[in-house]
């Protein structure tokens, strides 16, 4: 990525206001480079942090071996491909790898020797989990999961995780907890952007995300045992610990800024990580991937990827004719659906847009489902607004959908304690019964326009010649 021109150094700046501030104004636009943080006072020089990571299509592109001026409509392709192929290459177990380079165990761990920044000014603390791996396994299948759940630094060798309800993680360590046994844990805070990437994707259950990892990657993710849980950790990660989770064992954590741009869970009690072992490679960096009022690190890259998701999910539930899908960034990649359809029946419309609003990769803190003709690029919002002003009737096309499934990073959820939210699915659709006879859209033919780009290509803007 340096060789690329795409990062961006930074010495000195400190972790209690200036990193995370510097974060800040760089995810204010799409396109910046990524940032590495070294020579931060009161740690080592080496000891570093990398973040922005994941803002940029052409790093996104590089990340995953994809020529670097692929467009977002050549990813949301990608994305397809790899979830209908799900093509799975199982981990490889070695024996030793430079994440054991440093290991700290029992009184000798402390997670105070990482950097960890206050990432925004008004955090309850140090979130050292932002752009990371949370593992467990299955006590009853031996499946190994793992996730992007924030966690929190509480102690030296204590830190919470915050694991949202109905989530994967979530149902693993409840099965631990309710046979009253504490759950084993391994985080990973610093390894390879494709390992995080798969870490926060909707990876089916009871896949392995390693063997998701190394169908993405094109080779088998090197692990290692974890010393004490046995859990497998990236062998050439940069940071890593391990613990329990005891059951009814809870913190007070947060607050943190969100992928929906707010403060919204305030202080919460969560889960407690007693850490055994803290491993870090020689000049360690840690990995951050921060929300904050989208798009951003934490939800622009999940865009392209969920919008191939709820692709196939369209049309493995029988939904024909899709003609795109776009999960707008500045939704979170989750708020905002918009589906392209080429319309074959009454109803069809409608039927898109619900089950786009239902399925899984859609489901979770979804608000608006917007279901545009196959005239209307889903990612152009200026046309799907102009879709919404001229082709939906308010009294027909609105169907509101009570009590689905979100998340205390919600900031309309129903209330602590109740996360449900409400949403809106608009049918943006030429009505069915005038579809023949709705008014002719103005502007050229299909024709004329590649006419005047042949002819003409000389004095057109740059965007519009190509």
């Amino acid at each position: 990525m340096d060789n690329a021109g795409q990062i961006q150094h930074v010495s000195g700046a400190e972790r209690e206001r200036e990193i995370g501030g510097i974060v800040d104004v760089y995810q204010r636009r799409i396109g910046n480079k990524a940032l590495l943080f070294d020579d931060i006072p009161g740690y080592p020089k080496g000891h570093r942090i990398l973040a922005n990571i994941l803002t940029s299509v052409p790093r996104i592109n590089m990340t995953m071996g994809l020529p670097a001026n692929a467009s977002e409509v050549d990813l949301v392709a990608f994305w397809r491909r790899y979830m209908q192929e799900m093509k799975l290459i199982p981990p490889r177990t070695v024996s030793r790898g430079l994440i054991q380079e440093n290991v700290q165990s029992g009184d000798a761990v402390d997670l105070h020797c990482i950097p960890t920044p206050r990432w925004h000014e008004q955090d309850g603390g140090h979130f050292i989990g932002t752009g990371c791996m949370v593992v467990m396994k299955d006590p009853d299948t031996g499946w190994i999961n793992y996730g992007a759940y924030r966690v929190q630094v509480q102690g030296r060798n204590v830190a919470s995780v915050h694991c949202t309800k109905g989530k994967h993680g979530n149902q693993i360590m409840r099965k631990y907890h309710e046979r009253g046994a504490p759950c084993p844990v391994a985080v990973v805070v610093g390894m390879h952007p494709g390992l995080f990437m798969v870490s926060g994707l909707e990876i089916p259950y009871g896949t392995n995300e390693y063997d998701a990892a190394g169908g993405l990657l094109g080779e088998p993710v090197d692990v290692v045992a974890a010393p004490r849980t046995g859990l497998p950790i990236p062998a050439n990660a940069e940071i890593a610990f391990e613990g329990y989770v005891r059951p009814n064992d809870l913190l007070p954590e947060g607050p943190f800024g969100e992928w929906a741009g707010y403060y919204v869970g305030g202080v919460l009690q969560e889960p407690a990580i007693r850490i055994e072992t803290l491993l870090h490679r020689n000049d360690p960096i840690l990995l951050g991937a921060i929300p904050g009022i989208p798009p951003d690190d934490d939800s622009f890259y999940r865009g392209t990827y969920r919008s191939g998701a709820i692709w196939n999910q369209l049309e493995a539930a029988g939904i024909p004719e899709v003609k795109g899908v776009w999960a707008h960034p500045s939704g979170g990649s989750r708020l905002w659906i918009t589906v392209s359809i080429k319309q074959q029946y009454a109803g069809h419309s409608k039927q898109a847009g619900i089950v786009a609003s239902q399925c899984h990769a859609g489901a979770y803190a979804n608000r608006f489902v917007v279901v545009v003709d196959d005239d209307i690029d889903p990612a152009n919002m200026d046309k799907v607004v102009w879709a919404m002003c001229t082709r939906c009737d308010p009294r027909d096309d609105f169907e509101i959908l009570r009590g689905n499934w979100t998340g205390t990073s919600d900031p309309m959820n129903y209330g602590r304690g109740d996360q449900r939210n409400a949403r809106v699915v608009i049918d943006a659709c030429k009505p069915w019964h005038r579809r023949e006879s709705f008014p002719l859209a103005v502007g050229s033919s299909t024709d004329l326009d590649a006419h005047i780009h042949a002819k003409w290509r000389h004095v057109l803007p740059g965007a519009e010649a190509t």
